[in-house]
């Protein structure tokens, strides 16, 4: 890596080899036609299927259904490719208007879904069995009958479907609101005597700044333009809360965790396990703070200081570096697993390039039938970014494992999804360990390894701590922002324990955490902690096995889209994910730096 300040501009993705044009490509605009003109097709076939399922019925149910998958993946490609649109320039409204009508089939796509589902469970076992059983249907016999199971707590098919138009009427629109409301607010942030306006995406860079001036300033300004929109914030979140809870009630779920942890496929005796073990073991986290202040020459840690940089700290990584130091490292454990990241990077599939009105943060999605993913960030040259990097190219490939199954065979759940991204990081990370023999760049690196651990047991706890609050809140009522803001540091206090300082909390995390809006999946937050933990497990077999465990790794990727979580993990793993062994062994992989952080930070001191 360099010491140069003078890097090349890191590059935008490629999306005209998908649709040309964006939101006014005419390709684009006609694959939108024709999944129009098929979904009416299919909403007309649905009636076929009214009579039942018996051996004369069997090939058009079958038939029928291999056609609702293609036309579920066609408009999930609507959706990401918008997605990309919206995210590389949240001025774009005409991407804003593709999205909402992408929004509108699929919940005409989901409308046939709950009639389906409806109609699987008047069928037998035995037609149903039958069903499965034909070969173009066997491989997403796991998909089938998971829907199948869980329309037994759904509502009748005719308020289930309106709940569906409430849905894309109503509800997604608080999210697509947020995201248009925190990607087009800007701040003027001081430094070196110039004044410029960032986005709070560019700002986000600065957090992460050697000054602590800097660094306080971007959190005061974040917190600052935040206060303007707590309220609007505030109602956003109340409503979204209200609308689930109210079709909880319908369906018969007591507890707002029934859905999340359906859609992560993992039982609530896992999540419970997982959390006890990290609050017991918080306490080995002080001495990495204790160091941490005692670097930074601070008596108070507080928000702004978590993400301070240590060591080696005007070391730059230009993104081509970056890239090359990634592929070359992966490599070591996985050569198909390189190979794949050097075709990411070569054919532009990432957009790294900082500048104005881009939305902030980071994400990996899937192009449908193309078989190709898009990576978005904004890179900086940190050493943070290349993680990044590592991470959304570990969800592409986990995707790119999965190109030969169909399309239901690959809908793997957010918890696992979070396993390959961080075993990335853990693969780049130890190798750049292993190839430093300077002490403070040493720090750097196994900072950023606690770092992580920190953010995954303390920060994402909070935000797990303050839904499951919230929600038990909401079901009694609206509450104000205050009350919001309150409830944000009581979960603040509960996960971080005494490692923040009571002056360093974040009331209006909240707003600003864009996971609290995101409609498509409640408590959009315990799947990092689990795939963070998951991974490490991983890691270390992988570490322990050598080079045959790449073809294991691979194997239980391609199997995350047809197994539940635990019997995903007794398969391949031979671990019961609720004996709290497997989680001690994760938090003592996630914390075995931290000794010699606190040696490295005495010696430099």
């Amino acid at each position: 890596m360099t010491t140069s300040t003078k890097t090349k501009p890191a590059p935008k993705w490629d999306l005209d080899s998908i649709f040309e044009g964006g939101s006014a490509s005419e390709a684009y605009k006609k694959h939108r036609q024709d999944v129009k003109v098929r979904l009416e097709k299919a909403e007309k076939d649905l009636n076929q299927l009214q009579t039942g399922l018996d051996d004369s019925s069997l090939s058009v149910w079958a038939d029928f259904i291999l056609d609702w998958q293609t036309l579920g993946e066609d408009i999930e490609l609507i959706l990401s490719f918008s997605g990309c649109l919206t995210s590389q320039d949240t001025t774009d409204s005409a991407a804003d208007a593709i999205e909402s009508e992408g929004m509108v089939y699929y919940s005409r796509w989901q409308k046939i879904k709950a009639t389906l589902e409806s109609l699987a469970l008047q069928q037998t076992d035995e037609n149903w069995n039958k069903l499965l059983a034909d070969d173009r249907i066997k491989e997403i016999e796991f998909y089938l009958n998971e829907m199948r199971d869980l329309a037994k707590s759904k509502m009748p098919v005719e308020m289930e479907s309106l709940a569906l138009e409430l849905e894309v009427n109503g509800y997604h629109a608080w999210d697509q609101i947020y995201s248009k409301m925190s990607g087009g607010m800007k701040v003027d942030f001081e430094e070196n005597g110039k004044t410029t306006t960032m986005s709070l995406g560019q700002l986000a860079t600065k957090m992460s700044d050697a000054n602590r001036d800097v660094r306080k300033q971007s959190f005061d300004k974040m917190v600052g333009a935040w206060e303007e929109k707590a309220d609007l914030a505030g109602m956003m979140l109340n409503s979204m809360a209200g609308f689930r809870l109210s079709i909880y009630e319908r369906r018969g779920w007591e507890s707002a965790s029934y859905e999340p942890l359906k859609q992560s496929r993992m039982q609530q005796k896992t999540l419970d396990t997982m959390w006890k073990v990290i609050k017991d073991n918080l306490h080995r986290l002080k001495p990495y703070i204790d160091a941490n202040k005692k670097l930074l020459n601070i008596d108070k840690f507080s928000w702004y200081d978590q993400f301070a940089p240590c060591g080696n700290a005007e070391k730059i990584y230009p993104y081509d570096e970056a890239a090359e130091f990634i592929y070359e490292n992966v490599k070591t454990f996985s050569p198909d697993m390189a190979a794949f990241c050097k075709m990411a990077i070569d054919k532009n599939w990432i957009e790294a390039e900082d500048r104005p009105n881009k939305r902030g943060g980071g994400f990996c999605t899937g192009m449908g039938k193309n078989n190709q993913s898009r990576i978005f960030m904004t890179y900086a040259n940190t050493y943070e970014n290349l993680l990044t990097l590592a991470h959304e190219l570990g969800h592409a490939y986990h995707s790119w494992v999965l190109n030969d199954k169909a399309p239901f065979a690959q809908h793997y759940p957010m918890n696992l999804a979070e396993t390959a991204s961080t075993f990335a990081e853990a693969v780049v990370t130890d190798a750049a360990l292993a190839q430093t023999e300077d002490a403070r760049e040493k720090l750097m690196l196994i900072e950023q390894k606690l770092q992580g651990a920190y953010t995954m047991m303390c920060d994402i706890h909070s935000r797990y701590i303050f839904d499951t609050k919230f929600y038990k809140k909401r079901k009694d009522g609206v509450l104000s922002t205050q009350e919001l803001k309150d409830l944000m540091v009581e979960a603040q206090k509960e996960a971080f324990g005494d490692l923040l300082d009571d002056s360093g909390y974040h009331p209006l995390f909240w707003c600003s955490k864009l996971h609290f809006y995101f409609t498509g999946a409640p408590f959009y937050n315990f799947p990092y902690t689990f795939g963070y933990m998951y991974s490490g497990g991983l890691y270390a077999r992988a570490k322990s096995e050598g080079a045959t465990f790449a073809a294991k790794y691979d194997s239980l990727l391609a199997d995350t889209g047809i197994m539940t979580t635990e019997a995903l993990t007794e398969k391949h793993l031979g671990v019961d994910l609720t004996d709290e062994s497997f989680w001690k062994g994760a938090v003592d992989t996630a914390l075995a730096d931290v000794d010699e952080f606190v040696k490295l930070v005495d010696e430099l001191s």
